[in-house]
C-alpha cells in the first residue's frame, strides 16, 4: 500500500496531468483482475490508514491497482469542499438525489419513528470520504453511469469513477449523478504489490455490491462487505484472504 501524509487542504479536483493519468489508468490485462471488487482489511492488519477499511477497486492489471476507500469519512462536508474549489450550490436546500438507508439513519434522530417517510440529507451536509493517502488533495467521485465527464472511467454497468471537476459542477447545480460517493485521495498499488498483500492475508476479496457503496450507512459497510462472503464478521479471524 502506498502511504503518504494526508493533507487537510484541498485543491480543485481537475483532470490529472498526463503523468498522473498514466498512474491511474491502466490498460494491460492481468490474470488476477480484481477490478469492481472490494478489498476488505483482515483483522490482523494494524496499518493505521487501511486497518478496518473497505476499498472499492476501480482498476487492476499488470501495471498495478487503484481504488477508493468507501467506509471512512473525513470531517469535511460537501459545502466546504465545493467552497474550496470555488463552486456554489444553487440553493442551500439542495438535497442529494440518493435516498437510502444512509440518509435515513443519519437524520433519524430528528424524525418521528412512525412517520415512515423517506428522509434526504441536504447535500451541504453530506460527508466527504477519505479515499486513501495518494493524491490526497484531489477529488475522486464514484457515481452511477451513464453520465460520462471529461475524465471518467467506467468500472461496471453500475459504477464509474470521475477525476474531473465537471462532475462537481453538475452536483452544485443539482443535475449530478443519481448516486455518488465523493472522496478526497485514492489508494494505489505498484505492480505485484497488491497480489503480495493478498497472499500474506492482508485482504479479503469479493465482487463489489454497488448498494454497499451508495446505499449503506458508512458504519455498516465493513460488516456488509464481509457478509457478501457468507462470513459472520464477529467470527472472522485472521485466516486466508482469498475469496
Amino acid at each position: 500500500m502506498t502511504k503518504q501524509q494526508t493533507k487537510k487542504s484541498v485543491s480543485s479536483p481537475v483532470s490529472p496531468s498526463d503523468s498522473e493519468t498514466a498512474a491511474l489508468k491502466f490498460s494491460e490485462p492481468l490474470q488476477m483482475d480484481l477490478s469492481n471488487h472490494f478489498l476488505i482489511a483482515m483483522p490482523a492488519m494494524q496499518d493505521p490508514i487501511f486497518g478496518g477499511s473497505v476499498v472499492f477497486l476501480c482498476e487492476h492489471n499488470a501495471d498495478g491497482a487503484m481504488g477508493v476507500v468507501i467506509n471512512k469519512a473525513t470531517d469535511m462536508t460537501m459545502d466546504i469542499l465545493l467552497e474550496r474549489i470555488d463552486l456554489k450550490l444553487i440553493s442551500d436546500d439542495v438535497v442529494s438525489p440518493q435516498i437510502s438507508p444512509l440518509m435515513e439513519r443519519m437524520t433519524s434522530a430528528n424524525a418521528s419513528a412512525d412517520k415512515g417517510d423517506k428522509i434526504t440529507l441536504p447535500l451541504t451536509k453530506r460527508p466527504v470520504m477519505f479515499g486513501g493517502p495518494v493524491q490526497a488533495e484531489r477529488g475522486f467521485v464514484l457515481h452511477s453511469p451513464p453520465t460520462a465527464y471529461s475524465s471518467t472511467v467506467k468500472v461496471s454497468d453500475q459504477v464509474a469513477i470521475t477525476f474531473s471537476k465537471d462532475v462537481l459542477e453538475e452536483v452544485a447545480h443539482a443535475i449530478g449523478p443519481e448516486r455518488m460517493l465523493v472522496s478526497i485521495g485514492c489508494s494505489s498499488w505498484t505492480p505485484g504489490q497488491l497480489e503480495n498483500e493478498i497472499a500474506r492475508n492482508d485482504w479479503l476479496t469479493v465482487a463489489a455490491d454497488p448498494e454497499i457503496i451508495f446505499g449503506m450507512p458508512i458504519a455498516e459497510r465493513f460488516a456488509a462487505a464481509i457478509k457478501l462472503l457468507g462470513i459472520d464478521p464477529y467470527l472472522l479471524s485472521a485466516g486466508s484472504g482469498r475469496a
